[in-house]
């Protein structure tokens, strides 16, 4: 395993980080959990992201308790607020009241003593962002969290942040995490620059595109069953990538990185990891043996030939000639 700093600060995170958006606390057991944690950790995985949203707080109960008993020191703990955790008015948003509450409601469930790291999942449009960042500063200055982020924010209201931060003698922002794959480039545009500019570190969700990026779709056939893809709970961000025009180039591709030998998998991970802003992949895996295979992307490297033809093979780029 390889560990890159966040950005400009000194915390390191593993290449590959384990979240549990679709599995912890809904779709494995706490048992299942476990082992797949506890696999990720042996394997050197040291950053773990959840959120409170993630199955009303089931996610982090999860996760707390199959990190129970391993050194904390040893762990990047990283968790979110901003979506509704309840029916009341202030259950939601990034108010103060809602931020502390959520950071304790956090440590509750982690079962731990403080956060590594505190992101807010959304920007909220109905809270002044000085009362967000004296917040969030506050907090950390009680110890119970040591950085904080953003996450699918906007790159003028990233930098915004950094200057209220700045203005206010605040904590910055160390961290943005958006969605970044080989077949959704939108960050390229602005945000990528906003987190270089302010020296935040880039830890990036759904690298594998929701696993049409594995390549275990393929065009023309129905999900394999037991597959997100084929699951309609599960999939409803996910049928643009299931077309067959997208499928057919994703098999191209896979069979480009086998001929490279690696995996489909890897050379995706590996994509984004190119990025010097990327701190961390986050991918999710409902059996130890997922970790194993996608922890081949650490120390992956290929050279500027073959990210340009994996541009050509999906049709970002025109071959050249």
């Amino acid at each position: 395993m390889n560990y890159r700093k966040l950005g400009r600060f000194g915390v390191r995170l593993s290449e590959v980080g384990l979240g549990g958006w679709m599995t912890h606390g809904r779709s494995l057991d706490d048992e299942a959990t476990t082992r797949v944690v506890r696999r990720a950790y042996d394997l050197g995985v040291n950053f773990f992201d959840t959120a409170d949203v993630y199955n009303r707080g089931e996610a982090e109960k999860a996760l707390g308790k199959a990190i129970a008993g391993l050194p904390r020191e040893s762990l990047v703990i990283g968790t979110k607020c901003f979506f509704p955790m309840g029916d009341g008015p202030n259950d939601r948003g990034l108010s103060k009241k809602h931020i502390v509450e959520s950071v304790n409601g956090c440590l509750r469930r982690l079962n731990t003593d403080y956060l590594d790291l505190m992101q807010f999942h959304r920007f909220d449009p109905d809270v002044d962002l000085d009362e967000t960042v004296r917040a969030i500063d506050e907090v950390i200055r009680q110890g119970k969290v040591l950085y904080w982020g953003v996450s699918e924010w906007p790159p003028h209201q990233i930098a915004r942040a950094v200057h209220v931060a700045e203005r206010l003698n605040a904590n910055p922002p160390a961290s943005n995490q958006p969605h970044y794959h080989l077949l959704g480039r939108e960050v390229e545009n602005g945000v990528i620059q906003a987190c270089e500019a302010a020296g935040m570190g880039m830890v990036v969700f759904s690298p594998l595109a929701q696993g049409v990026l594995t390549g275990k779709y393929a065009p023309g056939q129905a999900p394999p069953e037991g597959s997100r893809g084929a699951d309609d709970k599960s999939n409803m961000w996910m049928h643009g990538l299931l077309k067959d025009d997208v499928l057919v180039r994703v098999q191209n591709l896979k069979a480009y990185a086998e001929e490279l030998g690696t995996t489909m998998p890897a050379f995706a991970l590996a994509w984004c990891l190119r990025q010097k802003q990327v701190t961390s992949v986050i991918i999710g895996a409902t059996k130890p043996e997922q970790i194993e295979a996608n922890v081949q992307a650490c120390g992956l490297q290929f050279g500027d030939d073959v990210w340009a033809k994996a541009d050509e093979i999906l049709g970002f780029a025109r071959p050249n000639g």
